[in-house]
């Protein structure tokens, strides 16, 4: 199934939902070949600049809707002792343009391990953990 344009269905009410799960980066490649888990082969057209968000649904075919869903994957976890600390991680972590979430009260970023040595050097509690990461891939570029 050839997949050139984005559906324009808010939610996939009344049809068979088949959830493809993708990484951040994955998200972010929009021309290439994919297998649902029900076997159907899409292969993506979309735009340039496209990035693919969780439950964004790719195609409606025979009652059944092709959505994105978030993989679990490799992300850095800094857990904030309190909120001025918190601040400081969100500060860091943008001005290296990295991609962030919050999830229960920790930030959540891409995996990177120079990030994580860096995360420890300032002395926070930092792991490596395995997450769904809906944020999508930063967009890069410099301060003006």
């Amino acid at each position: 199934m050839l997949i050139r344009e984005l559906p324009q269905v808010a939610k996939a009410r009344g049809l068979r939902v088949v959830d493809i799960p993708m990484t951040a980066e994955e998200r972010s490649r929009v021309r290439r070949r994919l297998v649902a888990p029900d076997g159907k082969v899409l292969f993506l057209a979309l735009p340039t600049g496209t990035v693919l968000q969780p439950g964004q649904v790719l195609a409606v075919r025979e009652g059944v809707a092709y959505r994105v869903a978030a993989a679990e994957e490799d992300v850095l976890v800094v857990y904030p002792r309190d909120l001025a600390e918190g601040v400081r991680v969100g500060h860091l972590f943008g001005n290296l343009h990295r991609a962030i979430e919050i999830q229960d009260g920790a930030v959540v970023a891409l995996w990177d391990e120079t990030l994580l040595r860096r995360a420890r050097q300032m002395g926070w509690r930092a792991e490596r953990e395995r997450r769904r990461f809906c944020c999508g891939r930063p967009q890069g570029g410099h301060h003006p």
